[in-house]
């Protein structure tokens, strides 16, 4: 009969008890409001990034379409050039290539 008494007499914890849970609660929101905002200004930041990269993508395979469409204007006139041109218009041409891959290849990451 004891315990009865004791389980009704019982009305959760004490107030400081309480006041406590409550204190770590709000604390621990704050910690995750903060962080919420310190992930939120990451992901703009993210954003932007991948936005410039888009826009740095775009412009190499424009520059890569404009550099095939000059080999098959250059094969086209081949015929016409000294072999010494022929060579260093084709170092070239690979020099653009490489570069190009190498973005391509940076945009990837």
């Amino acid at each position: 009969m004891s315990e009865e008494n004791n389980s009704a007499g019982r009305q959760g914890p004490p107030a400081g008890e309480a006041e406590l849970r409550v204190r770590r609660i709000q604390e621990k929101l704050q910690q995750l409001l903060r962080q919420r905002d310190l992930l939120q200004k990451e992901n703009g930041k993210i954003r932007e990034e991948l936005r410039q990269l888009q826009h740095a993508h775009m412009n190499q395979v424009a520059k890569l379409e404009q550099l095939q469409q000059q080999v098959e204007i250059l094969k086209a006139t081949k015929a016409s050039m000294s072999e010494g041109e022929k060579r260093a218009l084709e170092k070239r041409l690979g020099q653009y290539i490489r570069e190009i891959d190498r973005c391509i290849t940076m945009l990837g990451e």
